[in-house]
This record gives C-alpha cells, sequence and structure tokens, in this order.
C-alpha cells in the first residue's frame, strides 16, 4: 500500500479493524464449535446443571440432543480430537 493509497483509506481504518475482529471472532466460534472435547465438556456441565435442579429435564434432553448430534456428526466426518488443533 503506497503512502497516499494509506493516506485515502486511512478513515476505513476503524471499520477494516472491526471486520479483522469479526472475522477472528468468527474463526474462534467455528473451532470451539467443531472441537469434540469442548462438546464432552459441555456434556458433562448440561449434566452438572441439570442434577442441580439449574435447568428442567425438558432443556437438558433438548440441550444434549444438539451436542450429541453435533459430536456424532463430527466423528462420521472423521475427526478425532488429536486431529483439531
Amino acid at each position: 500500500m503506497g503512502i497516499v493509497t494509506g493516506l485515502l483509506t486511512l478513515p476505513l481504518a476503524p471499520v477494516r479493524a472491526t471486520v479483522w475482529v469479526a472475522e477472528q471472532l468468527e474463526a474462534e466460534a467455528e473451532r470451539q464449535l467443531d472441537d469434540p472435547e469442548s462438546l464432552r465438556q459441555q456434556l458433562e456441565t448440561l449434566q452438572v446443571s441439570h442434577e442441580l435442579g439449574e435447568i428442567d429435564t425438558d432443556e437438558y434432553e433438548r440441550v444434549e440432543e444438539a451436542v450429541l448430534a453435533r459430536l456424532i456428526a463430527l466423528e462420521e466426518q472423521g475427526q478425532t480430537p488429536e486431529e483439531v488443533d
């Protein structure tokens, strides 16, 4: 980027920074969504919350089903915890 281009696009710097931060957040969210260990941890937390009475059985079953479906989908894709960085 040349000095003239840099000066002309300087007002856009906050927008570019915001887009970059949003991209980084999206990448991290996707990484966590596809992390089998994170999903197993969610199941453990969910079970404890249910046992403590923090959530009812319907909510427990709904969330458990969603997390297990995601774990099964990852296993079908052949993704194992060792392959996740």
